[in-house]
């Protein structure tokens, strides 16, 4: 299995407000992927980091494989939510992906 992990900060130009919005909907749309794309065993995103974070917003998910990973990041539907839910409202993309047994 592959732990995919991502973290972002909320881009600048939005109110607290909209930022809630916006990782709301990052949230619904990347977790339905999981019923979606083959190979996905879990997928969860959070944003009610505590004060000890330097993330705004993270995405932690679980592969089947290293390919599963790979097909993951350009399986269409992945590339739709991408594009439009989470690249316009987030900056400073961080991740880490290793090997779980």
């Amino acid at each position: 299995m592959v732990k995919h992990i991502i973290g972002w900060d909320y881009a600048d130009g939005f109110t607290t407000l909209e930022n809630q919005k916006n990782a709301e909907s990052m949230k619904l749309e990347l977790e339905k992927l999981k019923e979606l794309i083959n190979g996905i065993i879990s997928i969860k995103v959070s944003y009610q980091p505590v004060d000890t974070s330097n993330a705004d917003i993270i995405l932690d998910s679980t592969f089947e494989s290293e390919e599963a990973l790979k097909a993951y990041t350009i399986h269409p539907e992945h590339v739709k939510v991408a594009t439009q839910f989470v690249r316009p409202f987030v900056k400073n993309r961080r991740c880490f992906d290793f090997f779980v047994e």
